[in-house]
C-alpha cells in the first residue's frame, strides 16, 4: 500500500495553509482566519505558536485556531512532522529552539508567546532559555520543565520503592531508543499502536466520541508519511541518548535556570502519562508561572476539554498582551 503524500495534512477548516522557511528547512502551518471585515495586516496582532506532541501535527490544535481570539494564531507541523520538511537530523534541544526562534522571525514578528504540548512543550522551554529576545511568554499542556521531568523520572516518588514518573514515562520511551524496530511498530497495520498509545492517555469520554474518531484517522494517516515516524522517535531516541553525552549535559545546565516571563502550565488532572509530581517540581523554575489542573481531561487537555483549556489560555494571552503594552 502507498504511504501518504504531506498533502493529507491541509485539512479544510477556518484556517489558511502555508509555508513558512526557518532555520534552513521549510515549515507548515495553520494559521486561524480572522473575522469578516477585518483587513489589518497579521504583523500588526500580537503572534502566538501552537507547537504539537509527539505523533501528532498541527491538527491536534484545531480547537485553539478557532477559540482564541485577539491574537495571531499559528500551529506549525515542527521538524519531521506532517507537511513540514524530514531532515535525518536537528532533533536536539538547541536545533527546535532555533527552529521557533527563525519562525518568529520569519512571520515577521520580533517575539511571540508560545504554547505547546509534551514535546512541543519542552520546545517552548527550550526557545525560552536559548532565545529569551523572542519570546514574550509560554504556556505548556502537560509538559514538565526537562530538568524537572528528569528529576522526577530518576526519583523513587513519594511512596518508598514506587517511581510513579518513572514507571508512566519510561517504558514507551526506552523501548524507542532501538533501531528501525520502533519506525516497523508505529506504522505497520495502519498505525494501529498510535491509536493504543493515544487511547492509553487520553480520557475515556474524549477516547469514545466523535471527535477523538476523526482525530485518530487523521494522526494515524499523518505517522505514516514516510520518515514522519522516523523523525517523530528522533525526538525521543535524542531526550534519552543526550543524558549520557557532554551535549546533553551542557542542554540541561543551560536550562537550569528560572524563567522570568509570564508562564501557564495546565495539566489533565486525570493524565497517566505526566504525573502531578514534575509539573510541581516546575514551578521552581518559573517564578511567575501559573499551574491549573483541568477536570476530567488526560495527556491530551488541550483536545479533549477544549472549553476549559480555551478559556485558561485566553485569559493567559489577554493578561500578556496587557502587560506589553504597558
Amino acid at each position: 500500500m502507498a504511504r501518504p503524500d504531506p498533502s493529507v495534512t491541509r485539512i479544510a477548516g477556518p484556517w489558511r495553509h502555508h509555508e513558512v522557511h526557518a532555520n534552513g528547512i521549510r515549515f507548515q502551518c495553520a494559521e486561524a482566519l480572522t473575522g469578516p471585515g477585518d483587513d489589518t495586516p497579521p504583523t500588526t496582532r500580537p503572534l502566538v505558536i501552537l507547537l504539537h506532541g509527539f505523533g501528532a501535527f498541527w491538527w491536534s490544535w484545531r480547537h485553539q485556531l478557532r477559540g482564541l481570539t485577539g491574537a495571531r494564531v499559528v500551529a506549525v507541523d515542527l521538524r519531521g512532522y506532517g507537511g513540514s520538511d524530514k531532515p535525518p537530523r536537528g532533533y536536539d534541544g538547541w536545533t527546535l529552539a532555533g527552529d521557533t526562534a527563525g519562525l518568529v522571525g520569519a512571520l515577521g514578528h520580533p517575539t511571540a508567546t508560545l504554547i505547546g504540548h509534551a514535546d512541543g512543550g519542552l520546545v517552548c522551554w527550550a526557545t525560552a532559555v536559548l532565545h529569551s529576545r523572542v519570546v514574550r511568554a509560554i504556556g505548556l499542556i502537560s509538559s514538565p520543565h526537562p530538568a524537572a521531568l528528569r528529576a522526577s523520572v530518576l526519583s523513587r516518588g513519594r511512596r518508598p520503592g514506587h517511581n510513579g514518573q518513572g514507571r508512566a514515562l519510561l517504558p514507551s520511551l526506552l523501548s524507542y531508543q532501538v533501531p528501525l524496530w520502533p519506525e516497523h511498530t508505529l506504522t505497520r497495520h495502519n498505525a494501529e499502536a498510535l491509536e493504543t498509545m493515544v487511547r492509553s492517555r487520553a480520557s475515556r469520554e474524549w477516547a469514545a466520541s466523535a471527535d477523538f474518531s476523526e482525530t485518530i484517522t487523521h494522526l494515524r494517516e499523518a505517522i505514516q508519511i514516510p520518515s514522519a515516524a522516523h523523525c517523530g522517535l528522533e525526538y525521543q531516541r535524542w531526550a534519552v541518548r543526550s543524558q549520557f553525552r557532554g551535549e546533553g549535559r551542557r542542554f540541561m545546565n543551560l536550562m537550569n535556570r528560572p524563567l522570568d516571563i509570564p508562564l501557564l502550565h495546565l495539566r489533565g488532572l486525570a493524565d497517566p502519562y505526566v504525573l502531578a509530581e514534575a509539573v510541581d517540581r516546575s514551578r521552581h523554575y518559573a517564578p511567575r508561572g501559573r499551574f491549573a489542573g483541568i477536570a476530567g481531561a488526560g495527556h491530551y487537555a488541550h483536545e479533549e476539554a477544549p472549553g476549559p483549556v480555551n478559556e485558561e489560555l485566553q485569559r493567559f494571552l489577554d493578561a500578556s498582551t496587557s502587560l506589553l503594552s504597558r
